[in-house]
């Protein structure tokens, strides 16, 4: 919004539909009393009005009536003053019941940022001829907290209520029930989940599984690459929604186009080179893309290890960085309320094991303390050709862990499917991986064939 639009729109009548809600809205008055300055107000008549609403809900907790106004009235000695707030009040009685009063109390935040921050603008040249250059950014900063929520948290004996409200927990969904059921119905907003995997295993095609799935129910997602370029995940994210192979994907665009047009939400793919991106750098792109109007409501960081410490740099990397920015990264989720989906790298010699525990995480375990949620994928090499794979729950901080599933995972198509056991895929996927010993038997006796085909 230009400077002369935002002149204008928080305005006479802005500010007059801001004292309507401070007069009949108790919940507001509650979140804004200590963040609104009657100073904010262009009219004396109305700084009187909001001071009143304001000093009459401090000392009683809820809005002042009429009667208590005309109490007040007559305490006012100059008579142009009272004239004046008598006529202000009869304005703003009018737009008590407007049809807007959501939009404005949306608003009236940005206002009181907007006032604050014009104060201290002003105030800032004085400082600056004075060469007081520690209070100008003092008092810039104290302007930029103006208008932020005062919510002090969860009243535990008042808010006995909102313990209980059917999804008060806001969760994203990942594409496997299974999970979602364990997860109490998937990752919430504040919350960071982990996968754990060897180098090429899967754990890169685990985020793309479930930023697809977020994009397709409508959800808009951020998704940080620090290893691939944007261009060859996008190529992962095509071959998802269609099921042909990214090598073949150039021989189908119309499949593509039409794939990428049924997408509900909004997919932004962001790529950092690797060790050269801090969670601050994502903090600065989210935000940057929250203000030009796309705001996320899950990120995925492919993946966590990839970040450079927010220290110095150049500094040698040890297992304290990489809890720091874990750390930092769980930081940056809850300052946000986004949930948080990244990867992490398990040891060399958990390349051929059944389960992958949290001993075999590579460099830091504070990447498993810091997480909400911890799962790591097995997949040895009988696995890799029968295109299945062990899921086993490390942490849940919403449910069971300790708990495995069987995979199937095309890795051509992108494609991950993770069954509960007692399901008839389950049991055929868990089929496959225990024999899959003669699974590598067949596939070898299948090249050796071919080969013997082509000698003839």
């Amino acid at each position: 919004m230009h400077n002369e639009d935002t002149l204008q729109f928080y305005g006479a009548n802005f500010q007059n539909k801001v004292l309507a809600v401070l007069m009949k809205d108790r919940a507001f008055l509650q979140q804004v009393h200590d963040i609104i300055d009657p100073k904010y107000f262009s009219s004396e008549s109305s700084q009187w009005i909001a001071k009143t609403a304001l000093k009459y809900f401090n000392d009683y907790k809820s809005p002042p009536t009429l009667e208590v106004l005309k109490v007040q009235l007559d305490q006012i000695e100059i008579d142009l003053l009272k004239t004046t707030v008598i006529e202000n009040i009869r304005e703003v009685l009018k737009y008590v019941d407007a049809e807007d009063l959501p939009f404005i109390k949306d608003k009236t935040l940005d206002f009181c940022k907007n006032q604050k921050l014009k104060s201290a603008i002003l105030k800032s040249v004085d400082l600056l001829k004075l060469g007081k250059y520690d209070d100008i950014k003092s008092s810039i900063d104290e302007a930029m907290k103006a208008g932020s929520d005062r919510n002090i948290g969860h009243e535990y004996i008042t808010d006995i209520a909102l313990r209980y409200v059917e999804n008060a927990r806001n969760t994203v969904k990942t594409p496997w029930d299974i999970l979602n059921e364990i997860m109490d119905g998937g990752l919430g907003a504040g919350e960071m989940g982990v996968f754990v995997a060897p180098a090429g295993i899967g754990k890169s095609m685990a985020l793309v599984n479930i930023a697809a799935h977020a994009a397709k129910a409508g959800l808009n997602v951020l998704y940080y690459t620090l290893e691939l370029s944007e261009t060859y995940v996008g190529a992962r994210f095509d071959s998802h929604y269609t099921g042909i192979p990214s090598q073949d994907l150039k021989f189908h665009m119309e499949e593509v186009q039409a794939a990428v047009e049924k997408i509900k939400g909004q997919l932004i793919i962001k790529y950092y080179p690797t060790k050269t991106a801090t969670v601050n750098t994502i903090a600065a792109h989210l935000d940057k893309c929250v203000m030009q109007g796309t705001k996320p409501d899950i990120i995925l960081l492919d993946y966590a290890d990839l970040l450079r410490d927010t220290g110095v740099k150049g500094a040698v990397r040890n297992d304290i960085m990489l809890g720091n920015i874990y750390e930092d990264l769980r930081g940056l989720a809850g300052t946000y309320q986004i949930p948080v989906w990244t990867a992490s790298q398990a040891n060399r010699s958990s390349l051929e094991e059944d389960i992958i525990e949290a001993d075999k995480i590579a460099e830091s375990y504070a990447k498993v303390m810091v997480a909400d949620f911890v799962v790591s994928l097995s997949r040895k090499t009988a696995d890799k050709i029968s295109g299945t794979g062990r899921w086993h729950v490390i942490k849940n901080r919403f449910g069971p862990d300790g708990l495995t599933f069987p995979s199937k995972m095309n890795m051509a198509t992108a494609k991950i499917d993770i069954y509960a056991e007692t399901t008839i895929l389950g049991k055929e996927a868990k089929s496959l991986m225990q024999n899959g010993d003669e699974v590598i038997r067949q596939t070898l006796a299948n090249k050796f064939a071919e080969l013997n085909d082509l000698v003839k």
